[in-house]
């Protein structure tokens, strides 16, 4: 079964049950809230980048430490927004 036939399936059910609106906001909310795993996945990344630059040279460990937390916050508000979108969706 794929993704479009499920998604299908899905819609028939809400419409028959009268309830489509909710339902449609159930799932865009579930879509918005699957921003968090591009967002962890970019930090992962960046701190996993960011301990192989301290490793290979440790005197600038504190120019790579500011850099990356700067990168993770960045990477962060992707999430964040996906959240609040999420919520607005479901109020």
């Amino acid at each position: 079964m794929n993704f479009m036939m499920i998604l299908t399936n899905l819609l028939v059910f809400l419409e028959t049950t009268g309830n489509m609106e909710n339902g449609l906001r159930g799932i865009g909310a579930g879509i918005a809230v699957l921003t968090g795993f591009g967002s962890g996945i970019g930090e992962g990344s960046v701190a996993a980048h960011a301990m192989d630059a301290i490793a290979r040279q440790p005197e600038m460990a504190s120019k790579i430490t500011m850099t990356m937390l700067i990168g993770q916050a960045v990477a962060e508000t992707t999430g964040l927004y996906g959240l609040v979108i999420a919520i607005l969706l479901v109020m």
